[in-house]
């Protein structure tokens, strides 16, 4: 049984409505689920105790009992007390809309590295949820849940013990994703030094982003018609020009009211995204609050560093879309990554963005200038080399920088 709360207090995004609902329940599908039934509430605030308040609590009882429902799932961020106080009245299990979506994650997640992370946010949802669990241990002191100081019973000293623990095992997960940041940290220096440009792809979940990376890299990742598909990142080259290759990179998908400690915990993967060259923010165009959904991936940009990235926003699903006005700009591209369609002028632009000013040079160096050998490999893309009696023949593709640095020795431009 699904549950959704619109008061006139919240803000405008915690509000729950049609659209929200809709999502909330193909959530519920992708975690395994079946919805039965949904009830709505307008209310000035939430009820403190039963946040959609007790008539509603009532009603929603009685058709958790007619549909044999095993799980109610609100679609509103709900406090512990709420949590416990709705469990004891509706007498089935009681999820908001975080901890449905750190259920899907732990089903999807399957590197170590994304375990870790969805293990660490799983645990900073439960830590403050605690106190409900152990309610029934409490009750078996002499005096019930009240008792007097001094007289606590076993149930708060197996709370403490938990949370001990808890802190212990957040603690742990937090030092082992700092590890994951060294490793990534590391692999990005290489990739700097190397001289690859990335390319990152983000966007509201299920707006294709998968299947766009495979169309332009002949990849067959997953790439499933489903909420959070891809949890774990994957990384593929990229040839959008004769001179230059890059690295694309598909990540997370985001939604609204996306737990903080989730946005947290994928922080390993997520910085990936302030460090890359080029952001292709692909937009599901046939969705009806696309908008909407543009502007929650706007804001998460921002909110891990990355707004003043190179940007591109990547029209996808034209081939679905009812909607024949689509944006036009410099930095806007309509395509179907399922048909193709676009996906020339899309390469074109990112090499136009990426590729600025980018030359293949044939370099010959004397031999009293072979210090410079060091530099041409660190700051170009050495195609070939060729040692002679007098030079040393280079064939590189040089941004202008290095051009400049090399200029003297340059034979050969193309």
């Amino acid at each position: 049984m699904l549950a959704g709360l619109s008061a006139d207090s919240m803000d405008r995004d915690e509000r729950s409505d049609e659209s929200s609902m809709a999502e909330l329940e193909a959530l519920l599908q992708t975690a395994g689920g079946e919805c039965r039934g949904l009830v709505f509430q307008n209310r000035p605030a939430p009820d403190p105790r039963s946040f959609i308040g007790e008539g509603k609590v009532k009603e929603m009882k009685a058709l958790i009992e007619a549909e044999n429902c095993t799980l109610a799932v609100f679609d509103n961020e709900l406090s512990p007390s709420q949590m416990r106080a709705l469990s004891e009245d509706l007498g089935v299990k009681v999820l908001d809309r975080s901890g449905l979506i750190l259920d899907i994650f732990a089903q999807r997640a399957m590197t170590r590295e994304g375990k870790l992370q969805v293990e660490l946010a799983q645990y900073k949802y439960l830590l403050p949820r605690l106190t409900g669990m152990w309610t029934h241990l409490v009750r078996q002191t002499a005096s019930g849940s009240s008792s007097p100081i001094g007289t606590r019973g076993p149930g708060e000293t197996q709370l403490e013990t938990d949370r001990r623990h808890i802190r212990r095992k957040i603690q742990k997960l937090e030092q082992e994703l700092e590890a994951v940041r060294k490793v990534r940290s590391t692999q990005r220096r290489r990739r700097e030094k190397n001289d690859m440009p990335v390319v990152a792809l983000v966007g509201y979940t299920n707006a294709g982003k998968s299947t766009l990376l495979n169309r332009l890299t002949g990849s067959d990742i997953s790439a499933k018609n489903r909420l959070f598909d891809t949890l774990d990142t994957t990384t593929r080259r990229l040839a959008i020009s004769e001179t230059q290759e890059v690295l694309l990179s598909d990540t997370v998908g985001f939604i609204r009211k996306l737990p903080h400690h989730l946005v947290e915990a994928f922080k390993a993967t997520l910085e990936e995204l302030s460090y890359a060259d080029l952001l292709l923010h692909v937009i599901d165009a046939s969705s009806p609050d696309w908008e909407q959904q543009y502007k929650v991936v706007e804001g998460l940009i921002t909110e891990l560093g990355a707004e003043k990235t190179p940007r591109i926003d990547v029209y996808n699903k034209v081939d679905i879309c009812t909607d024949s006005i689509l944006p036009r700009g410099e930095n806007k591209v309509a395509v179907s990554a399922r048909t193709g369609q676009g996906t020339e002028s899309l390469i074109k632009r990112i090499d136009e963005i990426i590729g600025r000013g980018n030359r293949r040079v044939t370099v010959h160096l004397p031999y009293s200038s072979a210090s410079l050998l060091e530099t041409l490999h660190r700051d170009a893309f050495v195609e070939k080399l060729e040692y002679t009696e007098d030079y040393i023949i280079a064939e590189a593709i040089c941004s202008p920088e290095t051009y400049g640095k090399l200029h003297e020795f340059i034979s050969e431009v193309k």
